[in-house]
Parts: C-alpha cells; sequence; structure tokens
C-alpha cells in the first residue's frame, strides 16, 4: 500500500501567515514527505480565498525541483472546467521536471466555484466531464489528435505538445459516491481514488466491487484495476495528543463548511464516531492508524494507495511536519512489516 498526502494548501487558519509564507511552508511539508519516504504528494484544486491551490501544475512544479522520490499529483483536477490539451501540456511539463513522478487524479469536483469562474453551467455538470475525460486520454495515447466535441473547438490532427516523460502519464479517476463513476472508472480502466469523508469506510464496499466488475467485463486484469482511497486523517505520538490536536479545529471548520452545504454541526459524538475503528477520520498514534488502515484495506477488498487530507483542522506548519515525520518513520514500517 502507497502512503502519501493530500493538500489543498489550506493550512492559514488562525494566523496571520501571509499567502507566500503559507506556500513557502507546503514546500517545505513536500519536501520533508519525501525526505521521510512518502510514496505520494497531491494538490487539490480550489478557486477561494482560504486556498493557494488553484493552480496546482505551478506548485507541483516547484516542489518537484526540492524532492527526488516522491510521485507529485493532483488531488482532485477539476478537468470539467479546464482545457484537456493545456492540463496534459502542464502536466507533461511537470512530468518532464520531476523526470517521470507526475500523475494526475482527475474529476468533476465537489467545490463547484470553477464553473461560473470559467464560463461553464453546472446543468453541464457531468457532460463536461465525460467529453473532456474523453479527450484527455485521447491527447494521452496520440501525439497528433482528431476529435470534435461540444464544450471545446474541434482538433484536426493537432500534435499537442511538450510529451510526458513517462511514457503514458498516469491517470486515476476521482470519484464521490456516485455509482456511475465507479463503473466509467472501471470500464475505462483507469485506477480508482475514492474520497471518503463522512460515515464507515466500508460502505463503499458495494461501489468499489462495481468498478472491479465493471474493470473485469471491460477486459482489464484485476492489477490494473487499482483502488485508492482519500480520508481526513492525522497521527501523534499517542492517540490521546492526536485527538487533542485535531478535534478543536475539525470542528470549527466543518461546522463552517457545513452551514455552506446543509450539514448538521459537528458534534464530540459524532466526532468519536467518525474515529472508532470503522470510521472514516485516521486520527490516532502510529499503531493504531496503520492497524486501520489495514483495517480499511481489507473491508474495501485491498486498496493500493492511501493519502491523508490533513490540512483541514487548522493544525499549525509545526504539527503537520511532525505528523508527515511519523507517517514515514512509524506508520509506513508498520504496514510493510504487517505483509
Amino acid at each position: 500500500m502507497e502512503i502519501g498526502i493530500d493538500s489543498f494548501a489550506s493550512a492559514m487558519y488562525g494566523s496571520n501567515l501571509g499567502s507566500a509564507d503559507a506556500m513557502e511552508q507546503l514546500l517545505d511539508r513536500i519536501v520533508i514527505a519525501d525526505e521521510v519516504g512518502l510514496d505520494v504528494f497531491g494538490i487539490g484544486e480550489h478557486h477561494k480565498k482560504e486556498f493557494l491551490d488553484s493552480a496546482p501544475a505551478v506548485i507541483l512544479s516547484a516542489a518537484a525541483a526540492r524532492t527526488e522520490n516522491i510521485i507529485l499529483g493532483s488531488a482532485v483536477k477539476v478537468l470539467s472546467t479546464d482545457d484537456p490539451v493545456r492540463v496534459y501540456q502542464n502536466f507533461a511539463t511537470l512530468d518532464l521536471i520531476s523526470k517521470g513522478r507526475a500523475e494526475l487524479v482527475v474529476g468533476r469536483g465537489s467545490a463547484i466555484e470553477a464553473y461560473p469562474l470559467f464560463g461553464y453551467d453546472l446543468k453541464d455538470y457531468d457532460a463536461l466531464f465525460v467529453e473532456k475525460l474523453e479527450l484527455f486520454l485521447q491527447i494521452r495515447e496520440q501525439e497528433y489528435v482528431t476529435w470534435s466535441g461540444k464544450f471545446r473547438p474541434a482538433l484536426n490532427n493537432q500534435p499537442v505538445y511538450p510529451r510526458a516523460f513517462q511514457e503514458k502519464l498516469p491517470v486515476w479517476l476521482g470519484v464521490g459516491g456516485t455509482p456511475a463513476s465507479f463503473i466509467r472508472a472501471g470500464s475505462l480502466g483507469l485506477p480508482l481514488m475514492v474520497a471518503v469523508i463522512g460515515g464507515e469506510t466500508e460502505r463503499f464496499r458495494p461501489l468499489i466491487d462495481l468498478y472491479r466488475e465493471a474493470g473485469a467485463q471491460a477486459g482489464f486484469s484485476p492489477g490494473q484495476l487499482k483502488v485508492g482511497l482519500h480520508s481526513p486523517g492525522y497521527v501523534a505520538q499517542t492517540s490521546e495528543q492526536a485527538v487533542a490536536d485535531y478535534y478543536p479545529g475539525y470542528a470549527e471548520l466543518w461546522t463552517k463548511a457545513g452551514k455552506e452545504r446543509g450539514w448538521p454541526p459537528v458534534t464530540k459524538a459524532g466526532f468519536e464516531a467518525l474515529i472508532a475503528p470503522k470510521g472514516v477520520l485516521v486520527v490516532g498514534g502510529p499503531e493504531e492508524v496503520a492497524e486501520k488502515l489495514l483495517r480499511h484495506s481489507e473491508a474495501l477488498g485491498g486498496i493500493d494507495r492511501f493519502t491523508f487530507q490533513m490540512d483541514n483542522a487548522g493544525l499549525t506548519h509545526r504539527q503537520l511536519m511532525q505528523s508527515i515525520e511519523l507517517i514515514g518513520t512509524k506508520v509506513i514500517p508498520l504496514i510493510k512489516k504487517s505483509k
């Protein structure tokens, strides 16, 4: 199981930290993740004041110049509101800079601010993604592209450069809870990244089974049908310390988000259910976190990658750095030892 971090470049809550300093701290966290042996670091995409991740490929390219081994990817790239040609060019360039460490997780985006910003209609939410994913995958396969669709001017034997360092730039499909999205990923033979932010992780097993069944029916081998899991999480020296660090900011920020999305406020009882053995939050000491990741993997029929979303709870840069170090030096060895 590969282990990594996904960031929305949002660790500025409760401080007077400027954007430039926050960006520098984010790059420092990617560097330490590389140094302590994490497998992947992903940058999301938002277009709001409290986030700095509107241009993930730019951030990842800066990180590529300061790292050696870690995979650098999007988490997720909102493909629906961008030009697939430009997305390919940006990440192919990242792949060249990093010498083959670029990846993408692409999706429609749970945050919708990009749609009005770039002039798209939300009624086309699914149609945009289907069309743009088709074009992106064709660009990935072919240097010269002939294509036509509804939302972008046609291409007639048009070359797209630069080409990626890797022969086939890795692309994962980011999904929430829509069965059609799981089936689409399986039918295309794309690795699946499942974002789980609430409830019990095992409830996604039927959807992952749909993905694997669709992939098998389309002729893809089990080895091609990778499954990743993205969930909020945090690791401290002890479980008690992890809860003490994580809960206050988590409750504040998710209650605020709930007001925007119609969710109830966070309660301590609800939080405790989420950090329970089957709950989605991977918050605790190294041993508890390693056990939970292995339990999640078993419940879902095996997962190939897990990424922590940590900067959504008002944690300080120091706390995030310490957590990343614990993941690399404690959690990953425990998971490897279990094999």
